[in-house]
């Protein structure tokens, strides 16, 4: 009885080996790029590291991330065009900029959509946020999850924000995507759309009076050293993008799509747990590093709300109102 049962274990064994076998050789050497905005230190830098790791430990290190955070490798709009040319493999990015591909991501960057960063959990791991990534093939791109960067704050070198009237008239740099240029306008800010790689520079000269970002972003980007003022608008909370050029997925095996497909599950999850761990830190570091802190109080907050809902208006229009109905719709299921 007992080699009965060890020669159908053996027999069980060589039945397997050549299975992985296949996929041993369904699983090629390569090499990644990975490029995106934020500092080595920044929960985006750490999530993208995170899935490095995992691509190279489930593959047995054949498939190898190469990260280049910081801008190096350019601004957003300049990586997700070098992404569809094959010249860069990955980015992590603001989900509104891919508007610039599929009109419909800018519903991402409505100011105040989101209450709470659990709600956009929901609605971008569901029916919505799938429906949208299945847009991308079409113009070269593949999404793989939606990652955390906070809610939005604005940073100048001027004066205190406790009210909308201390925003006029300050040079707010903003991302390159319409509704923010839109949106500070409708503030009544001078609104300069900038690639983030440059941003630092632009504070330190005085080009810009402030910019607008997530105290994580904040804090690494060392704004501190050039901003002075604080003020806790939250005015958005945008999901980032974790994309792969059509080109490469499409060269990938199934084992390989396999490995890239959980390897992001992981990080996702891992990388919004880190980002939303350090987002109280990060506020008293900049307290520390001496910003001054401002919030509205809420009879302000929702004067503020009231002056931006024009551009909502008017961006819904520009998305197409079924879009829009769709996602509101989700939002409130998240909230029942």
């Amino acid at each position: 009885m007992k080699k009965t049962f060890t020669r159908a274990l053996c027999l069980g064994f060589a039945l397997l080996l050549p299975v992985a076998a296949a996929v041993a050789q369904d699983i090629k050497e390569r090499s990644i790029k990975f490029a995106f905005q934020n500092q080595g230190d920044h929960p985006q830098a750490l999530g993208a590291k995170k899935f490095g790791e995992l691509v190279a430990q489930k593959s047995g290190n054949k498939m190898q991330v190469k990260l280049f955070p910081g801008g190096t490798l350019g601004g957003d709009v300049q990586t997700v065009s070098a992404i569809q040319g094959g010249t860069i493999e990955m980015t992590v990015l603001n989900a509104g900029i891919l508007s610039n591909q599929i009109k419909a991501f800018a519903v991402f960057d409505f100011p105040f959509l989101f209450a709470n960063p659990q709600e956009a959990d929901a609605v971008t791991d569901g029916p919505f946020g799938k429906k949208l990534f299945a847009e991308l093939p079409a113009k070269n791109l593949v999404g793989l999850g939606y990652w955390d960067l906070g809610f939005r704050n604005v940073t100048n070198s001027k004066r205190p924000i406790n009210k909308v009237e201390d925003l006029a008239g300050l040079k707010i740099r903003v991302i390159q995507s319409p509704i923010y240029i839109d949106l500070f306008t409708a503030l009544g800010a001078n609104a300069t759309p900038m690639p983030f790689p440059e941003l630092y520079p632009a504070l330190e000269q005085k080009a810009v009076d402030g910019q607008e970002n997530p105290n994580t972003v904040i804090r690494t980007s060392k704004f501190a050293e050039v901003q002075k003022h604080l003020a806790l608008t939250q005015h958005v909370y945008n999901p980032q993008a974790l994309i792969v050029g059509k080109k490469l997925w499409d060269s990938l095996s199934d084992a390989e799509k396999k490995i890239m497909t959980e390897a992001a599950d992981e990080a996702t999850k891992y990388e919004r747990e880190v980002s939303r761990g350090q987002a109280q830190a990060a506020l008293a570091d900049l307290k520390k590093a001496g910003m001054q802190v401002t919030e509205f109080r809420p009879a302000e907050m929702q004067r503020l709300r009231d002056k931006v809902k024009p551009v909502v208006e008017k961006h819904s229009a520009l998305v197409g109102e079924a879009v829009v109905k769709d996602l509101y719709a989700e939002i409130a299921k998240v909230r029942k």
